[in-house]
């Protein structure tokens, strides 16, 4: 399965057909690359239209992959479209109505359903003035509706908007694939009989609703900012929609923490290019060239950082965007303020409190006092069995009995933090570590 919920378009490319005889093999190649490369950038906002149009997520997944199946059919003869997404949605809208029609036992309501469909107009098919009309933010705001489960939320958004494989988002939130898609399955049916409305919410209903698209938001961008599995260390393509839905947010609501959530997710998105080598292999924070970092997106997450703070009416985001604002205004690691940076994840553990958020604060303690009185804070953390799956924590404590030069305990950690994790430059950071230590 592809990552929108509809079969992986490469499999559609490899069905056979028999419908494109005269046409030559250059021909259809070109066509299946210009596919697969709008496949890569659309399939998101098709289905999020689709679904508006439709009303119906399963129906809509059919209707991508039927829509793009009949491109590969028509396009080498036609040439593709200067807007292609614009078809897409029209295709796979007609589409979706000839498989209503075509049921076996058709009742009187799908007749009633096909023929609304049809008659209602495709004029508002695709939106792309970036407006908080947006599909896709108004796909987000029924994922993350008040009727569902707060984790069903986050798994149905991370797959329907944000293209993540169950699998991906399985590994992600320590649950089991089968469980996960369970989970999916019968938020849509909920969707559908209760009738929940594909549209942003009123004014009045906003504030109730807010907290949890931001929590999704947030989610989005940080399987892109580091990915929880695969080659890559980082998807910017991830990283990128949640910052565009973190503008269409506060567009739609310029509250504090929007204001803060968009600065975090700048802030650190300003580092991507210095989070990896040429060659692909992770960097750590303190090790990274800092010439690399994008300037103006350090700048605008700044200014946003303050609006929310002179606001006094921030939250979670706004601390952990203060955070990674000083760390974006220090020249090196050593010239870091880490007292302060102890002190704002302190009051972040008091605003949210996590083992997480004890874990990181334990990593800058560790920088402002020595590696001794971070490790002690750890260890504090694994003695209430928190936290033990987490291999960014073994990894935080392998590095730390490193530098205190117990390589024993250090290589152990190490060890570990390599069982748990599932991203290939991890990976082979902490096989290097390792090499290290022999």
């Amino acid at each position: 399965m592809s990552a929108t919920g509809v079969p992986s378009f490469a499999l559609v490319l490899a069905k056979p057909t028999n419908t494109l005889p005269s046409m030559s093999e250059r021909a259809i190649e070109q066509v299946r690359e210009s596919l697969d490369s709008i496949y890569r950038a659309e399939s998101g906002y098709i289905l999020a239209t689709l679904i508006r149009l439709l009303g119906d997520f399963d129906l809509a997944e059919d209707a991508v992959h039927d829509a793009f199946a009949a491109a590969l059919e028509r396009w080498p003869q036609d040439g593709v479209l200067a807007n292609p997404r614009a078809w897409l949605v029209s295709t796979g809208r007609f589409k979706a109505i000839d498989a209503l029609r075509r049921r076996t036992r058709f009742d009187a309501a799908q007749e009633m359903i096909a023929a609304q469909l049809e008659t209602e107009s495709g004029a508002s098919a695709t939106r792309e003035d970036g407006s908080v009309e947006d599909d896709r933010l108004r796909l987000i705001f029924t994922c993350c509706h008040p009727a569902l489960a707060p984790e069903t939320r986050v798994a149905l958004t991370l797959r329907e908007v944000c293209g993540l494989t169950t699998e991906e988002i399985a590994r992600a939130f320590l649950t089991a694939a089968p469980t996960l898609a369970q989970r999916i399955v019968r938020a849509k049916a909920k969707i559908r009989d209760a009738r929940i409305p594909y549209e942003v919410p009123s004014p009045e209903e906003l504030p109730a609703r807010l907290d949890a698209v931001l929590q999704v938001v947030y989610l989005v961008f940080s399987e892109g900012y580091s990915a929880s599995s695969g080659a890559s260390l980082t998807r910017a393509d991830l990283s990128a929609e949640a910052i565009r839905l973190g503008r269409l947010l506060l567009e739609l609501a310029p509250e504090p923490e929007v204001m803060g959530l968009l600065a975090l997710m700048l802030l650190q998105d300003s580092r991507r290019a210095a989070r990896t080598s040429p060659t692909g292999e992770l960097v750590l924070l303190e090790n990274q060239d800092r010439s690399l970092w994008n300037r103006q997106q350090i700048a605008e997450g700044v200014k946003l950082v303050e609006r929310a703070l002179l606001s006094r009416r921030f939250g979670p985001y706004t601390l952990q965007a203060a955070i990674s604002a000083v760390h974006s205004e220090s020249a090196n690691a050593a010239s870091t303020d880490w007292p302060q940076i102890v002190a704002l994840y302190g009051a972040l553990a008091q605003a949210r409190p996590s083992p997480v958020v004890e874990l990181n604060r334990a990593v800058a303690v560790a920088m402002r006092d020595g590696p001794e009185a971070g490790l002690a804070l750890i260890d504090a953390i694994f003695a209430r069995d928190e936290l033990m799956d987490y291999h960014l924590a073994h990894s935080a404590r392998a590095e730390l009995c490193r530098r205190l030069g117990r390589m024993t305990e250090a290589r152990a950690s190490y060890e570990r933090a390599l069982e748990l994790t599932r991203q290939e430059p991890e990976r082979r950071f902490l096989e290097g570590r390792l090499q290290e230590l022999k």
